[in-house]
């Protein structure tokens, strides 16, 4: 199916299901803080924020690279370019080192945090999309409504979690990021980030995060969509982004009225 007609077709089930269970799942919508600049060919596919600085994952063959950024200027500090053969997904921290998926290769990267040095590569089932982590785990989506949950050190996985809205599994689970205890997961081809209990896997809360940013102004709608969570734990900033968009929004959620 044309990528734009899966994009329209999300959007509809995604709408048809917001609107049957609104009363049961809340809704935020945002308030922009500030807009930060971002690099325009930077195809977003992990970020996270350490120490001051955002860590990035970009994506497409040939392109694709994990790089430090400075978060008011946008300037890339450090950068390591993947083969060309590998399309860059997800990153996280854990400890000194850096870890990295791949799209459909089923390899991933492990570098030293500090220089972005390769260490090891691992492998891995499936797609990867995207990662993110508590204070004992990883967390590893892959399209599917199945999280992963993975031994850090050895990058097995221990156990999954099925996240459901309502009874209904939710597809298409993107960029992760750990929020005081939820896991928020951008859903690929909308504009939705679903807040996720991971005890559980329910859907706990959606952020609506329509009109943040005009992607019909890009080069290419279909594919630049919102994608890319970071959260400064100490400050309880919240930034979002998208593919190749010129700027990272810190925003803060507003509790939607009756939703």
């Amino acid at each position: 199916m044309p990528r734009r007609s899966i994009r329209l077709l999300a959007l509809a089930l995604l709408s048809c299901t917001a609107a049957a269970h609104a009363a049961d799942i809340p809704v935020y919508g945002y308030r922009v803080v500030h807009a930060y600049p971002h690099d325009t060919g930077a195809y977003t596919e992990g970020l996270f924020y350490k120490d001051g600085y955002l860590y990035e994952s970009t994506g497409q063959l040939g392109q694709s690279s994990v790089r430090k950024v400075a978060l008011a200027t946008g300037e890339v500090l450090q950068r390591h370019r993947l083969p060309k053969q590998y399309f860059g997904e997800g990153i996280v921290d854990w400890k000194d080192r850096l870890v990295q998926l791949t799209w459909q290769s089923g390899t991933g990267f492990v570098y030293d945090l500090a220089s972005l040095a390769p260490q090891r590569n691992f492998h891995y089932e499936g797609e990867g999309w995207a990662l993110t982590r508590d204070a004992t785990h990883l967390y590893m989506s892959d399209g599917t409504p199945v999280l992963r949950v993975l031994d850090p050190e050895t990058l097995q996985v221990v156990r999954r979690i099925h996240v459901t809205a309502d009874g209904a599994p939710v597809e298409n689970l993107n960029e992760l990021e750990w929020v005081d205890g939820e896991i928020y997961a951008n859903v690929w081809l909308t504009d939705r980030i679903a807040r996720i209990d991971p005890a559980s896997g329910h859907v706990v809360g959606w952020i609506d995060l329509a009109g943040l940013f005009d992607i019909s102004t890009l080069p290419n709608p279909d594919d630049d969509v919102l994608n890319g969570i970071a959260w400064d734990a100490q400050r309880k900033r919240l930034f979002v982004t998208g593919k190749c968009w010129p700027q990272l929004f810190q925003i803060e959620l507003v509790k939607q009225p009756g939703r």
